[in-house]
């Protein structure tokens, strides 16, 4: 990969997604409210979508928040509980098994997708892209595994992914590191943006819904009315004055 696309993938690109994920999500709900949905099809085929997609959400969700921990947290923060190497083979172990679950959840709604000639006909063209990128992302993301594992005992690709990925977030860019990594971490990550880049323009921007509803269960009570009014007589409905 010639070094100046290198430096804009991994330099520019993402807080060009970034920008688009978080300026596109606004205009998307301020303009477009009717469509801000999931647009699901649970009546064909329930009982295939009901496993597809508990199995997909469960592994997504595990997917989202273990990359979202283990990539932003600083190693000194947790090198004092457990040591790098043993990090990686918990993120190989347990992001493999989530990504499996995914895995077989996202292909069950694919299949419902490409195969069901009702649920073809009522799907827009940005589901079944959104799906299928989503997938080939899935499949990179456990392609990596053998390429984590080769690297096991320095942990070296681990530590270089967390240490672009927190320059990025602090506005320190740095992709240097990643020269040396594998081709499929590569691809992994630039796909990974990606979504994010189309994420406002799809149905995933429902996951925002999925949000506000954890902010809704801590929420104060809405205050009605604080005390009882006192309505003098003559202004009271169906009583007649003297």
């Amino acid at each position: 990969m010639p070094l100046t696309l290198h430096n804009f993938l991994f330099n520019v690109y993402p807080y060009l997604c970034g920008a688009v994920f978080l300026m596109g999500s606004l205009a998307r709900f301020d303009r477009d409210q009717y469509t801000w949905k999931s647009d699901s099809s649970q009546l064909l085929r329930a009982r295939q979508l009901r496993w597809g997609s508990n199995l997909f959400h469960i592994g997504i969700l595990f997917l989202f928040f273990g990359h979202t921990v283990g990539l932003l947290t600083p190693h000194v923060f947790y090198e004092w509980i457990i040591t790098a190497s043993n990090k990686q083979m918990l993120a190989m172990i347990s992001g493999g098994i989530a990504g499996f679950i995914c895995f077989i959840g996202l292909s069950m709604l694919l299949h419902r997708r490409i195969f069901d000639p009702r649920i073809r006909l009522t799907s827009h063209r940005t589901d079944l892209a959104i799906l299928i990128i989503l997938w080939v992302q899935l499949v990179l993301g456990l392609v990596t595994l053998p390429f984590s594992y080769a690297h096991l005992a320095d942990a070296t690709d681990m530590l270089i992914l967390a240490d672009w990925a927190q320059r990025v977030v602090t506005f320190r860019p740095d992709a240097t590191g990643l020269l040396h990594v594998a081709w499929p971490f590569k691809v992994h990550l630039v796909l990974g943006m990606t979504i994010f880049l189309l994420f406002p323009f799809s149905r995933l921007v429902h996951v925002w819904s999925g949000f506000a509803t954890v902010v809704y269960l801590v929420r104060p009570y809405q205050l009605v009315r604080s005390r009882k009014l006192n309505v003098p007589a003559q202004a009271q409905p169906g009583k007649k004055q003297a």
